[in-house]
């Protein structure tokens, strides 16, 4: 079953909060969503695994830790995804890259594939999908299926902000993805936006209304 964590450090609350307001304009949105997305990747590592290693520091040799396994993937959902990346990266700058591109068709609100550009080895990678909002869970849950079809096996879905049906959605479709969530809000209103949520995120971070 998948573990859905919603985060309560308090630096994520509070910046959460802040981006929520109507009068915070793009500059600021895009710097602290990707400070967001810091703070997150930092909690949502917290299990990868360790290995030794011998090192020799000025001093002697020592054995220290590093990590080990698998290598790491970011895969955004096109297109406000992107503004998680350049703060998951600061966390695991050796980390790839992917894209995957989704639109939500305005009368099924079901998501619509147009682009998909995924490392050559990412199969072999721990894959972190990233997008700041999950509402209906129908983007979310179409990236990740398509990722699985390409042999991806260790996903987990990073969003800042969830609504409980999103959650129910993609725990029920994907119950081996791991959840890690910035705050949980409260419902969906009747155009599928999350309540109180804080908008259109993409709308947001490229400054496009």
């Amino acid at each position: 079953m998948a573990k859905v964590q919603v985060m309560d450090h308090p630096l994520i609350q509070h910046k959460i909060n802040y981006i929520r307001r109507e009068d915070v304009g793009s500059k600021d949105f895009r710097t602290i969503v990707s400070e967001i997305a810091s703070f997150m990747c930092y909690e949502a590592t917290r299990d990868l695994k360790l290995q030794d290693v011998t090192i020799k520091t000025p001093i002697c040799e020592m054995t220290g830790k590093e990590l080990s396994g698998k290598k790491l993937a970011v895969v955004p959902i096109l297109r406000a995804g992107l503004g998680m990346v350049e703060g998951m990266l600061n966390m695991i700058p050796a980390a790839k890259v992917g894209h995957i591109g989704l639109y939500r068709d305005p009368e099924t609100y079901e998501a619509v594939e147009y682009f998909c550009k995924l490392p050559a080895d990412c199969s072999e990678r721990e894959v972190f999908v990233v997008d700041p909002m999950l509402a209906t869970g129908a983007s979310s849950v179409a990236a990740i299926q398509m990722l699985k079809d390409k042999g991806v096996k260790n996903i987990r879905f990073m969003c800042i902000i969830a609504a409980p049906e999103g959650v129910k959605r993609m725990t029920e479709e994907h119950p081996d993805v791991d959840l890690y969530i910035g705050a949980l809000d409260e419902r969906l209103d009747d155009h599928k936006y999350i309540v109180p949520g804080l908008g259109d995120a993409g709308d947001r971070i490229f400054g496009t209304k």
